[in-house]
């Protein structure tokens, strides 16, 4: 490989070596590999860094209802798979409340009303969610609350919370076009939806939803951790899917073709370490690559996403109009790459073209242990990991406003049990 693509892929990597990143230990919160002092940590500047760093503790207090055993727990005894698939989020949250100092036992002292229903632990035998039954359990879950509380009535669901983690969040489906047919469940439309979910003018995405990463075992990625001075010797690395050849077998449904076009495009380019292997060295694999694909499935986002700002990859996100986990507290468009689906067949120049400073630059920030923190959800939970900044997000929402609040007639004559017939 000799020319222009053959030097920048060699003074990348040459650079780079002091610049990988290691993923935040769950146990400790420190970085686990050394070599802190010869890697330059930027801070990140600005509005963004503040509210990265806010302790949400002692800004809001959160009743956590305490449900049957049927919405929550007992499912996941029934299939413990749902603990480490790309869901999970909604059952460590509920954990992670349980015990949390913001919790409340006192209803009347509230400012959020948190709703515990795992919507996304009905698995097939190959350990896909199916959905199909999640808006019953909602149905369920808030006749029952709104039955044994006054709560839910008093605002229809305003000052409530949920964790809808699946591909097209309280849509409960799997397939975009019909998850864009449902729509969100009617009885969900006033609370605030914390989901994994997020593109801009989708009927899916409800305004005021928190936006989080999906869940990414940080054990997982912390057994798989080399040196950090490995030199990042992979330009551009992307395992996964290119065709879903069981529902889309040509390609231009699924990811909207980018996926395709990616594979038709560059299989054979040697700068590009794309494959539909998944290999046992995968996230070490990623620690050597300058640049990792975050391409749209079926849905926008993955765990790459997580997988890549936790490994110090520089993230490439290829989903138009993605709307990213906490937006208001990572500088995405600081530390990764934005390229339309269209662009994709001039990837390649697109990412030979970028500055080895502006590379360094966004390995820097993506080095920034505080950044790797808000992308997981560790057990046990640490100062601004993702659990911290989904309570960010909540009490920004605060004070609520008295339009929150039904009068006695409107809670009256629109509750639980109409709501119910829908």
């Amino acid at each position: 490989m000799t020319g222009p693509r053959a030097a920048v892929l060699l003074a990348v990597a040459s650079l780079s070596c002091l610049l990988s990143s290691p993923v935040v230990s769950a146990a400790s919160g420190a970085e686990v590999a050394g070599g802190a002092a010869r890697r330059k940590i930027e801070r990140i500047a600005g509005s963004a860094g503040d509210v990265l760093e806010d302790n949400p503790v002692g800004r809001l207090k959160v009743f956590v209802y305490d449900l049957p055993s049927k919405y929550n727990k007992r499912i996941v005894t029934k299939d413990p798979r749902c603990l480490n698939h790309m869901f999970a989020a909604e059952i460590f949250m509920h954990r992670f409340l349980l015990s949390s100092a913001v919790r409340t036992l006192n209803p009347e002292e509230a400012d959020w009303f948190y709703v515990p229903v795992y919507t996304t632990c009905d698995l097939t035998p190959a350990g896909l969610p199916l959905p199909f039954k999640s808006p019953r359990m909602m149905r369920s879950a808030i006749q029952f609350i709104s039955n044994k509380w006054p709560f839910w009535n008093k605002t229809d669901g305003a000052d409530h919370f949920f964790v809808v983690p699946h591909d097209f969040g309280a849509c409960f489906h799997y397939q975009e076009e019909k998850a864009i047919e449902r729509g969100i469940l009617p009885m969900l439309r006033r609370a605030t939806l914390v989901q994994t979910f997020g593109q801009k003018n989708h009927v899916c995405l409800k305004e005021g939803s928190i936006i989080i990463p999906p869940y990414a075992p940080p054990q997982k990625m912390q057994a798989h951790l080399i040196p950090p001075d490995t030199p990042r010797s992979i330009f551009v690395y992307f395992r996964g899917l290119f065709y879903d050849n069981g529902n889309d077998p040509e390609g231009g449904y699924y990811a909207r073709g980018a996926r395709a076009s990616l594979w038709e495009n560059f299989k054979n380019n040697p700068l590009f370490d794309i494959s539909t292997d998944h290999p046992s060295t995968y996230y070490e694999d990623m620690q050597r690559a300058v640049f990792c694909l975050c391409p749209l499935g079926w849905a926008p986002w993955s765990p790459r996403l997580v997988e890549a700002v936790v490994l110090g990859c520089i993230p490439v996100i290829i989903a138009d109009d993605i709307v990213l986990p906490f937006a208001d507290a990572i500088p995405w468009e600081e530390i990764g790459v934005f390229v339309d689906e269209e662009d994709v067949p001039k990837l390649d120049s697109i990412l030979t073209s970028i500055p080895i400073e502006e590379i360094l630059r966004k390995q820097s920030l993506l080095a920034n242990p505080s950044m790797k923190k808000a992308m997981l959800f560790p057990q046990p939970a640490q100062p601004r990991d993702a659990f911290h900044q989904i309570l960010n997000g909540l009490a920004r929402k605060l004070p609520h406003t008295q339009d929150v609040y039904c009068n006695q007639e409107k809670s009256t004559s629109t509750g639980p049990l109409g709501l119910l017939e829908i």
